[in-house]
This record gives structure tokens, sequence and C-alpha cells, in this order.
């Protein structure tokens, strides 16, 4: 079985205390009742056919129904998730209005065994958050890059 990736772009802006990070709340009914460890960066899955940095653009604008803020890319490298899954995350300095996010949707059973299809948001709200606030919201596996932004940050004169 192949190996399942996603890739995806982590937004950042400078705030009074150092900075904030974009992320948003995984919809569906399993995360509904979850905060802690059931947020995410905006990304998603891609085959071969597709190269990482493109579909964290594509996944961008299907969750968050906007196109991807233009800007200089910083990779933050891969991080294997729990289940598996590899992630590949870029960095890009943005201020996006929140105001204008329509999530994009998927469909599922549910109640499970149902038989009935719903359709639900790929992500039920979005937050900027400092990173001590989004660390703990994050999906473990993503919170390296959190770590890895502040570190660039601080390499670069800018935390």
């Amino acid at each position: 079985m192949a190996e399942k990736r996603s890739a995806g772009l982590l937004l950042y802006r400078t705030a009074p205390t150092g900075f904030e990070v974009l992320i948003g709340h995984m919809g569906g009914p399993f995360w509904s009742g979850r905060d802690e460890a059931a947020w995410s960066i905006p990304k998603g899955e891609y085959g071969p056919e597709e190269t990482p940095q493109a579909a964290a653009l594509r996944e961008f604008e299907e969750e968050l129904g906007l196109p991807a803020p233009d800007g200089t890319p910083v990779p933050l490298g891969e991080s294997r998730q729990a289940n598996g899954k590899v992630v590949t995350v870029w960095a890009v300095e943005a201020d996006l209005d929140l105001a204008g996010v329509v999530p994009g949707t998927f469909t599922m059973e549910w109640p499970r065994g149902s038989g009935v299809q719903q359709e639900f948001p790929e992500l039920d709200r979005v937050a900027w958050l400092a990173p001590e606030d989004a660390s703990p919201r994050l999906v473990a596996g993503q919170r390296v890059f959190l770590d890895r932004l502040a570190a660039h940050l601080q390499e670069s004169g800018r935390s």
C-alpha cells in the first residue's frame, strides 16, 4: 500500500506579543465535541501526479474557500502523524481576514452504519492563535511545525 502524503500551508502574522498562526478545527461529527488535538494546519492529501507545494496551495483553497495568499513560502519540512501519514508544510506570512472563509465540505455516512450520507465542513472554524495556544489544539504530529516556524523567525531576527 502506498504511503499517504499530505501537504499544507501554515499562515503566520506578526502580533503584539510575537506571532500568530492560522489553524482550523476539523469538521465532522468525530471532532465536534473536542478542542485539544482536534485542530489542523490547512492541508490535504495528494497523489504522485501533483507536487507537494501545488497540493498545499490547492488544499488551502479547498479547505478555506479562499486562494492561498501571495508570499514567499518557507519550507518547514515533513512530519509523520500517528496514523502514518507524512505531512509536508510551508509557512507563508500573511494576514488573512477570516470573515471571507467559506470551508469546503466532505460527505460521509453518519451515523455510522445508518446508510445515510451527510455533508460536513472540512473545517468548522478557523482562528489566529499564538503558538502556545495553538500547540495543544493541533494534532500531535503537526506541533513540530510551530517549533520550526519559531526557529526560522528567530534565525531571521523576526521573533
